[in-house]
């Protein structure tokens, strides 16, 4: 979803940091418009995620073709300036390294210089995001939450390739995590968004307080099950009808918001939710990457501005001042 998003609207970012993704539209590798809606799904599961061999995976070249051959998306120009994070971890069972390493190709194919991609795949990890809480799994797992616990914290190495030069984390975060209602940013009623009533945004205290400016607004897409319905909550947040807390662990203990209170960055989390019915096929509230939420099956959306997912965030983020 990353890697959809930041297509979709690269006149908006200064990079991406893609943990375990394949590449743009890599859902329909092997097969050529008017898609069968079984197709995205059998490209999603055996190309774009668990391809046997490098000949198997998603084509970068075609897919760069096919980028530039996309109507309602950003100019491609854009990307050719950027900084990308891509990492895989040896261990992943559930992204592949033959997919990912996919991804940075396609970027190269779109003019991203090799320099400015960070490239990270000989860390042992399973498919998750590191931290180094000692609560959370084993670096090699390949289970949820998927928040894994290694040498390093991965979303400090993300925000620290995009921005050179930025300060360390700060200890603690003293801005404002505010949780908000999504409903207002896609249609009411539409379960095809499959996003959830709530999302999040951190605001840093010196930016909340008015004694500095915004660096920017760094979107904070969550993986597959680790939305608020699927985690646990560290410090929860009850509802004006005391509702059970929400689950907020991804959101404060992956490390951005120290990164962020240090640095002066508005955070986004937006949050995507299952659903498995006639309506929606995503029981692990999964973001859209392969065409569940478009209206007519046969001609997914997913990938471009007018997407419902993009276009919910992408209207969250200039909210927000970040476009």
């Amino acid at each position: 979803m990353t890697v959809q998003l930041h297509v979709a609207h690269s006149s908006s970012f200064i990079g991406a940091g893609v943990i375990a993704g394949g590449p743009y539209r890599a859902a329909e590798t092997f097969e050529a418009a008017p898609l069968a809606p079984t197709s995205c799904i059998l490209n999603s599961l055996y190309v774009a995620m668990t391809p046997l061999t490098a000949s198997t995976a998603p084509n970068p070249v075609k897919l760069a073709e096919l980028a530039r051959a996309t109507a309602n998306i950003d100019d491609l120009s854009n990307l050719a300036g950027q900084r990308l994070y891509i990492f895989t971890g040896s261990e992943d069972k559930v992204v592949n390294q033959y997919a990912v390493h996919a991804t940075r190709a396609f970027y190269e194919e779109l003019g991203v210089d090799a320099d400015a991609i960070q490239f990270v795949d000989d860390v042992p990890a399973g498919h998750s995001i590191i931290t180094m809480n000692p609560e959370d799994s084993l670096l090699a797992a390949n289970q949820p939450p998927y928040i894994n616990r290694g040498p390093f914290v991965q979303s400090h190495q993300i925000l620290d390739h995009l921005y050179p030069g930025a300060n360390p984390p700060a200890p603690s975060c003293l801005g404002d995590l505010i949780r908000f209602d999504q409903s207002e940013f896609f249609e009411i009623g539409a379960p095809r968004a499959s996003m959830s009533e709530f999302g999040y945004a951190y605001i840093p205290s010196r930016v909340a307080a008015g004694e500095a400016q915004a660096i920017g607004v760094h979107v904070v897409l969550h993986g597959c099950k680790q939305g608020y319905a699927y985690i646990d909550f560290v410090n929860g947040i009850e509802d004006s009808q005391n509702q059970p807390p929400y689950g907020d662990r991804y959101v404060r203990t992956t490390g951005y918001m120290e990164w962020a209170e240090a640095n002066d960055l508005i955070l986004l989390f937006p949050q995507a939710e299952g659903g498995d019915s006639n309506d929606v096929q995503n029981p692990e509230g999964c973001w859209d990457w392969w065409g569940y939420s478009a209206a007519d099956p046969y001609a997914p959306d997913y990938y471009s501005r007018d997407a419902l997912q993009i276009r919910a965030i992408h209207t969250m983020l200039a909210r927000l001042g970040g476009v």
